[in-house]
């Protein structure tokens, strides 16, 4: 594949949003404050669509949660961007949270909760070496997974999408690569680690700063293998020269499915009245009632 992914993004989406393949992003949105920090809340009524496409029994990534239903081993061609270095392939989102909303799925299927390899770190940093952005893992069901084929999502720095840039703030600015912080506005259990990643960092120094970050948190955390080798539910954020892990109780805050996107503080929801459940907790106690 060729080294250029926003070019080749780009040309896959506009052939998708041609055919309605792709589905395009329809969000209204507020902001609210919190922590000293400012989160956006979306309503995306795409969402909606989606829901409607699962009970159909629709094909398109991050869909129903079938376990005879895997749109990744042969996923929707007017969606595939192509292949990935060898375990990988890159694939538009059908229903995105943003635009260049990507899945970077293993062609080979693993489950979900499997602990990421460098191979999943490798296939992240090639993207965000070319144009930054977030990436993002939902580990298990109640971090809002909706497949079990292993697959990280990448979206852009786009104003208004997810970023770590928003905790900046609170986490120590000197803290040298592979150190240990926790940011002190966030009430539940997680653990930030500084690593070198974004655009223009080389795609292997990327991977394996990630892949020793990963680590290093799971350990810090004491998120470990069981006996069938899978990890418990987690959701997993890494920009902006920060990787984020956080334990999952649960899926839902009031019927709103919480994900990785959530903790980059910007929240969806699939129906406008559920914005009032989240102005009046509040985001950051939102997100705390489905981690620990």
């Amino acid at each position: 594949m060729a080294s250029n992914w926003i070019e080749a993004i780009d040309a896959r989406s506009a052939g998708a949003l041609a055919s309605g393949a792709l589905q395009p992003v329809q969000a209204e949105q507020t902001e609210m404050e919190d922590g000293g920090m400012r989160f956006i809340v979306r309503w995306v009524s795409s969402l909606a669509v989606k829901d409607a496409a699962k009970t159909a029994q629709v094909a398109i990534p991050g869909g129903p949660r079938d376990p005879n239903f895997n749109p990744f081993l042969n996923p929707d061609p007017e969606l595939t961007v192509g292949p990935l270095g060898d375990e990988h392939v890159v694939i538009l989102n059908k229903f995105p949270l943003s635009e260049r909303h990507l899945v970077l799925a293993r062609r080979e299927f693993e489950e979900q909760l499997l602990p990421l390899a460098h191979s999943d770190f490798a296939a992240l940093a090639e993207i965000m070496a070319e144009a930054g952005g977030i990436g993002l893992y939902n580990g298990g069901t109640a971090a809002g997974a909706s497949q079990r084929h292993k697959h990280v999502q990448w979206i852009p720095s786009t104003a208004g999408n997810a970023s770590l840039r928003i905790f900046a703030p609170g986490l120590p600015a000197g803290l040298p690569e592979q150190g240990v912080a926790q940011h002190p506005a966030l009430p539940m259990k997680h653990c930030f680690v500084r690593v070198c990643c974004g655009e223009g960092v080389p795609v292997e120094t990327a991977a394996d700063s990630l892949n020793a970050a990963y680590r290093l948190a799971c350990e810090t955390l004491d998120l470990q293998p069981g006996s069938d080798g899978l990890l418990s539910p987690y959701n997993l954020l890494a920009s902006d020269g920060w990787l984020l892990v956080l334990p999952r109780s649960a899926e839902h805050f009031e019927g709103i499915s919480m994900s990785a996107v959530c903790f980059g503080g910007t929240l969806y929801t699939r129906q406008p009245e559920q914005i009032e459940s989240i102005r009046r907790v509040g985001p950051l106690k939102a997100l705390a009632a489905v981690g620990y």
